[in-house]
């Protein structure tokens, strides 16, 4: 099988990975992914694509992700590995699109506004 490239993003994280037959490793920036993504959830979040496919432990995935937090790392991560799935298997899309995991999360932060403290902070009113 060829190596499968995709990318996923979540707010200011951009995820790139390359998928290969392999025993199910996951290496995020050189390191495994358990230790670039220290707690439970976090693992949770980038297994969830194979465990919801059906194909943990059938590939190996090498990401390479910048930006962002960890958390909107992570999920760019999943998103990623959840399009490289459906490119090698497209029969597999309808259950990930169940779960919401081929879906772009496109919230992003809001600007500051000019005169204000924060995006949607106003300076405190006082009537006297």
């Amino acid at each position: 099988m060829p190596t499968t490239n995709t990318s996923g993003r979540r707010k200011t994280a951009v995820a790139r990975i390359y998928l290969n037959d392999g025993s199910g490793t996951i290496t995020v920036n050189g390191k495994d992914y358990k230790e670039y993504f220290p707690t439970l959830p976090l693992q949770y979040i980038v297994m969830q694509s194979t465990e919801v496919s059906g194909s943990a432990g059938k590939f190996d995935v090498k990401v390479n992700v910048a930006g962002g937090g960890v958390k909107g790392q992570a999920e760019a991560v999943r998103l990623a590995i959840a399009k490289a799935i459906v490119e090698l298997d497209p029969e597999k899309k309808p259950a990930l699109r169940a779960k919401g995991l081929m879906t772009r999360d496109d919230r992003m932060v809001e600007r500051k506004k000019p005169g204000r403290k924060k995006a949607r902070k106003k300076f405190q009113f006082s009537k006297r």
